[in-house]
């Protein structure tokens, strides 16, 4: 059905919806298309669906969870409800600017379009935070580059994947990919893994670097456990990423660097959790071989067969002949 289906994760976040949801509400309320908008509450205990029900009661939908599971499976929940053509992935943390959405439509004029998104840049100057990234490795890491945008306004740039706190993404695409990894709960990383999944499938992710809007650092996550834990749960979800898009020789060259780079260094200064971010890929292998073969078998269904190095390759002939601003 054509339209938009706005998906807005929400984990205490009653602030936020205080600070940015009428001024959000306002931007879906211009447009032309119908909308719906769906907040997934994981759990929350800060008072947020009281709030919303109170102010909002006829403008949204609530998907109200009873057990806190992470960004993943809160987006999931409301992927499977959406029910228009277009599903917009929303942060609490994010202030739209007005026509945020004026060039970022047009872009699914193109069917291999899997999605787009904007420039965010900071809450309270026009600091870049997040724009344009191209992949590179560095021996078998995946990494993505510093950001970059194209000097022609009218040129598409292609990035290696989108940021969810503001992903336009096609509806049907994202759920024949099944969304976002669980396994990546509760957070980090599973945004760039959907992306790679898309790449692959031979679908482009796109960055309009004329669509604005800003965000406020930290803004959701800043009520989350100690620094160990999250720096844990970011390595461990790195390492998930390689497992799951590197094959034969290039994963055997990963486990190497990886041990030679990240675990004996780890060891050795006694900042361990990046030993206890990698002995994780064990204790997650059935999964993660599971979650593998399901996409290789997908790929296999739809009649692709593209590599990350594949991927790399074609996003570098995009590029050709195009002039790149590095920030």
């Amino acid at each position: 059905m054509k339209g938009l289906s706005i998906i807005i994760p929400n984990y205490n976040g009653k602030h936020l919806f205080e600070k940015y949801f009428k001024n959000n509400l306002s931007i879906f309320q211009s447009l032309t298309i119908p909308f719906e908008i769906i907040v997934v509450d994981d759990a929350s205990k800060d008072g947020s669906l009281a709030y919303l029900n109170e102010n909002y009661p006829h403008q949204i939908q609530i998907i109200e969870k009873k057990i806190n599971s992470g960004f993943s499976n809160t987006c999931n929940q409301g992927i499977n409800a959406a029910k228009y053509d277009l599903i917009f992935l929303l942060n609490t943390d994010v202030l739209l600017t007005p026509n945020y959405f004026d060039k970022l439509f047009k872009y699914f004029d193109d069917e291999n379009t899997f999605g787009v998104m904007g420039r965010i840049i900071g809450m309270n100057d026009d600091i870049i935070q997040d724009a344009a990234r191209l992949p590179k490795l560095s021996g078998e890491k995946i990494k993505p580059t510093n950001f970059y945008y194209l000097e022609d306004e009218n040129e598409k740039a292609p990035t290696l994947y989108l940021s969810g706190a503001i992903a336009l993404v096609d509806a049907k695409k994202l759920k024949l990919l099944s969304g976002f990894n669980e396994l990546f709960s509760p957070f980090y990383g599973e945004d760039a893994e959907l992306c790679l999944r898309a790449w692959r499938m031979g679908w482009k992710c796109y960055y309009e670097h004329q669509a604005i809007c800003r965000h406020e650092i930290s803004g959701s996550t800043k009520d989350y456990q100690k620094k160990y834990w999250i720096k844990t749960i970011y390595f461990r979800n790195r390492y998930f990423l390689h497992i799951l898009h590197l094959n034969g020789i290039h994963l055997l060259l990963w486990h190497l660097q990886i041990i030679v780079s990240d675990v004996i260094p780890s060891i050795l200064t006694f900042k361990t959790y990046k030993l206890k971010a990698y002995q994780q890929i064990f204790t997650h292998l059935k999964a993660l071989k599971i979650k593998k073969i399901a996409f290789e078998m997908l790929m296999k269904k739809q009649g692709v067969a593209f590599s990350i190095f594949d991927i790399i390759n074609h996003i570098k002939t995009l590029l050709i002949g195009k002039k790149i601003t590095r920030i």
